[in-house]
């Protein structure tokens, strides 16, 4: 006679919509599991009567009554057998997967889909449970890549492909229809700019007219947007090829299929008149010693720091020094700066590259990021960093410092919306403002009536015991597709199951948080008793989200 096989039926469904119907998709489930037990009859299965249903919850968490009744009633010994239609329907996750075996394991217990024929009980089931998991992570990066190249492609033929509509236009499928209303507006800032060569004065005469941002559904219903434009936004407008007719993406430019509101001839002058009256370029191109700097430096009490030089021993030493010095007698002002021009400088750089650099930048800077664009933007912004030099070049990058302050202990810099979003190719809008201020530390050494930076605050540190940590969740995940339990793996390697089913989940870090914690730019609060504390989410853009949040919550707290 056949032992008998407990089974419980475990059903999931992501979303409610057709949960009101009298018979859904959890029924379906459960009728196809139920049929599937009823095979099995000869072989002891019996199916418990005990209903394990999760409505409306994405497989992503564990957070799910049904599914933690079903872990409860495991441990305690009453369930033998638990049987899914899908091993998605169970968990997305493979980390909460390698979790539910263990506790598959300690309550002698297995685990079984009935269409995908295995089941958790012998090593060969354990190996096709994570093959299937890898490919479907797998599916998921490449149906990415096939999105990004699709979206690359609609471009290139002048489709709209989503996002934020800008002011003058309305969304009509896959193209752009002018809204005539909105239209002027556009038509107006660009004749002011021709009129007046000044975003300042265009700023000035805009808000005299009432011009104002393009109304916009909120989250909560409420309409938003329809708020003064700001200097950030109007040169965005003015620099968007998108109302020459055309479509940018990234650094290419391609005819549009939608309609121009300003003529192609027009949008050409103003984007030569940005470039002839641009402060950022004034000075710098034909300069001897440049001090690119120059007009976005202030100190503590608003007053700006302006360029100055001296001379020793034959070479030009660049500072740059509190303007109330210039006009003043020597020590009137004891408190004023005077700071070494290429120090300052190399110590803005270093805060900008480590700031791009940091796996929280991208998706706590746009936060409605698409997994669809996320690479590519990734992409962008690695590029940008690596721009970011302090080797006394004149700097590129220097278009991306809208102000800096100087202050004792502390440097603050303030980014250009208009200029990060124009580089990575999106709407002002989208970028969130906590992301454009870098408050980076430091301290100073006074020799005499200079002041020297010395580099401080948070420097890189490589964490060698998360990398150690590392190595051995990937080593201990290998030993797990050959069939291994956690307890075995503790045997052997003289530690505790549950040490192994903490730090097994590392195994599945994004390939770029890995890097950051090599190169020692991962954020100095994540180590491992973070990373275990908090869990590691199988998918890579939930890791990514879940650094930002912490470091939106460091920055606030």
């Amino acid at each position: 006679m056949s032992t008998k096989i407990r089974c419980a039926i475990y059903t999931r469904k992501s979303s409610e919509d057709g949960l009101e119907q009298e018979f859904n998709s959890l029924h379906a489930q459960r009728e196809a599991c139920a049929a599937y037990v009823a095979s099995q009859k000869a072989e002891g299965w019996v199916l418990l009567p005990e209903p394990y249903d999760d409505g409306g919850i994405s497989g992503a968490t564990m957070e799910r009554p049904a599914l933690q009744r079903l872990l409860a009633d495991l441990d305690e010994g009453r369930v033998d057998q638990i049987v899914v239609y899908k091993i998605d329907r169970l968990s997305r996750s493979l980390s909460d997967f390698a979790r539910i075996v263990d506790r598959l394991d300690a309550a002698g217990a297995s685990f079984v889909s009935i269409t995908q024929s295995f089941n958790t009980a012998t090593s060969m089931g354990r190996l096709t449970l994570n093959m299937l998991l890898s490919f479907a992570q797998f599916e998921r990066e490449v149906t990415a890549e096939r999105i990004r190249d699709k979206i690359a492609a609609s471009k290139k033929k002048g489709l709209w492909m989503g996002g934020c509509v800008p002011l003058g236009y309305e969304a009509d499928k896959r193209t752009l229809l002018i809204n005539e209303t909105e239209a002027e507006t556009i038509r107006t800032i660009y004749d002011l700019y021709l009129e007046h060569h000044s975003i300042r004065t265009v700023k000035t005469r805009a808000d005299r007219l009432g011009l104002r941002s393009k109304h916009r559904p909120g989250l909560t219903g409420k309409r938003a947007g329809g708020t003064p434009l700001d200097r950030g936004h109007i040169h965005q407008i003015l620099t968007n090829p998108i109302y020459a007719g055309r479509i940018r993406h990234y650094k290419n430019v391609y005819d549009g299929q939608h309609p121009a509101i300003i003529d192609p001839e027009v949008w050409e002058r103003v984007q030569n008149a940005l470039s002839q009256n641009s402060g950022r370029n004034r000075g710098q191109k034909n300069a001897a010693h440049p001090s690119p700097l120059a007009g976005r430096l202030f100190d503590e009490t608003g007053d700006r720091l302006s360029p100055s030089h001296s001379r020793k021993n034959g070479r030009r030493l660049r500072y740059y020094i509190s303007h109330r010095l210039m006009q003043s007698s020597r020590g009137e002002h004891p408190e004023a700066w005077r700071l070494p021009a290429p120090q300052l400088e190399a110590a803005i750089a270093n805060a900008l590259r480590t700031h791009l650099e940091t796996p929280a930048f991208l998706p706590s800077l746009v936060p409605d990021l698409a997994a669809a664009e996320a690479g590519p933007l990734r992409d962008r912004v690695g590029t940008l960093a690596s721009k970011v030099t302090d080797d006394g070049s004149l700097p590129n990058w220097i278009d991306l410092i809208e102000k800096a302050t100087v202050s004792p202990g502390n440097l603050c810099i303030r980014l250009d919306a208009a200029c990060m979003a124009d580089y990575l190719g999106l709407s002002v809008d989208r970028l969130a403002p906590g992301m454009l201020s870098i408050a980076s530390p430091f301290q100073l050494r006074r020799k005499g009536v200079e002041t020297r930076i010395v580099l401080g605050g948070e420097t890189a540190e490589i964490d060698h015991t998360l990398i150690r940590n590392i190595v051995k969740a990937i080593g201990w995940f290998e030993a797990v597709k050959l069939g291994q339990t956690f307890t075995e793996i503790a045997a052997k390697e003289k530690t505790s199951a549950r040490r192994v089913q903490d730090l097994i989940g590392l195994a599945f870090l994004a390939p770029d948080i890995i890097g950051q914690v090599l190169n020692g730019t991962l954020p100095l609060h994540v180590t491992t008793n973070y990373l275990i504390r908090n869990g590691v989410p199988a998918d890579w853009s939930e890791q990514r989200a879940m650094l930002a949040e912490s470091a939106q919550s460091l920055a606030a707290a």
